[in-house]
């Protein structure tokens, strides 16, 4: 091959390479930022337990946004134990996740806040959501239930209906949410010595915690007419104990959640007095507008508070017993 040809056979061979790697870069610019090509989010989400059905209300009209736009969503379940919250969230930094939906195992806890800390820094978008988080900045959107205002509302129903009460209180004290309601209900009644508070049990919310320490309060014999539970998770385990023990005298039940079960309870339990509803529906569909509108660089509300609703024996046909608000 003489030198001209040889000057031909590399300009037609370079040609052609430059053809196939500008087919290459052309494909692959298509396919990675074609304003019409999305790219896919990952959402991790650690609740404070799977073993509440509210949170699994919630979830799921998360699951279900989530879903719709081709997204990924990692579920966990701290089951209550704050170091595996920790590590969950861990895992979701490792995973390179772009948002973590959180209801903390405890919101005054320095680890979760670290842990929560390390994700911002990470660059990952977190929204707090039906217990609060000490530390207001963790989160770059909080949801919550009026938990406050849900307290004072079972407060005042109790009042309207009795002229007295010696009170239990059934509380969960590593959660802000819970500190709330009961604050609420206790602040209500103070300045009203006909309502006494008489003691309080840590039940974490938990029906089976609730149930064999209620059982033992009556067992002792300590005279009580009205429970205020956190949660209607503890409020049917304090039935079931009232049931167990044969109890005859009226026990007036307040709590705070509006479950199914509870509601089939206030319609044909008389000691299941009332719950002040939430609704795992609209929290869970606001988390998702929420969680997409800071995913696509969208300003969104430091906090959104959602409303409650007061349940009881009067109103409860105007509710569906099977299912959440």
């Amino acid at each position: 091959m003489d030198g001209r040809s040889n000057k031909k056979f590399w300009q037609h061979f370079l040609l052609e390479l430059g053809i196939i790697l500008g087919a290459i870069l052309l494909a692959y610019g298509w396919n990675n930022f074609h304003p019409g090509q999305k790219r896919q989010y990952t959402i991790g989400t650690t609740y404070m337990t799977m073993n509440n059905v509210f949170y699994a209300i919630l979830n799921e009209q998360l699951a279900n946004s989530v879903s719709r736009h081709g997204d990924r969503l990692l579920t966990r379940d701290p089951s209550l134990e704050v170091d595996k919250q920790v590590k969950q969230i861990d895992e979701f930094i490792k995973e390179k996740v772009d948002l973590i939906v959180i209801a903390p195992v405890d919101g005054n806890s320095r680890k979760i806040h670290r842990a929560l800390k390390k994700a911002r820094r990470s660059g990952i978008k977190i929204i707090n959501v039906d217990t609060e988080i000490k530390w207001k900045n963790d989160a770059n959107c909080t949801i919550v239930t009026d938990n406050y205002q849900a307290g004072v509302t079972d407060a005042k129903y109790l009042m309207k209906r009795q002229k007295s009460a010696k009170i239990l209180l059934l509380i969960q004290s590593s959660a802000l949410s819970a500190q709330q309601r009961i604050s609420g209900f206790v602040n209500t009644l103070k300045k009203h010595p006909r309502y006494q508070v008489l003691d309080q049990l840590e039940t974490y919310g938990q029906s089976e915690l609730a149930l064999p320490q209620v059982k033992k309060y009556l067992k002792n014999g300590k005279a009580f007419d009205t429970i205020m539970a956190l949660n209607d998770q503890a409020a049917l385990g304090a039935l079931a104990a009232i049931d167990a023990q044969n109890v005859t005298k009226p026990i007036a039940i307040y709590s705070v959640d509006g479950s199914p079960n509870m509601k089939s309870l206030i319609s044909k339990n008389k000691n299941a007095v009332a719950t002040v509803a939430q609704s795992p529906v609209k929290m869970g569909k606001t988390c998702a507008a929420m969680s997409y509108r800071l995913l696509t660089g969208k300003k969104v509300s430091k906090k959104v508070i959602i409303p409650t609703q007061l349940i009881t024996k009067k109103n409860i046909n105007k509710y569906s017993l099977t299912g959440w608000q």
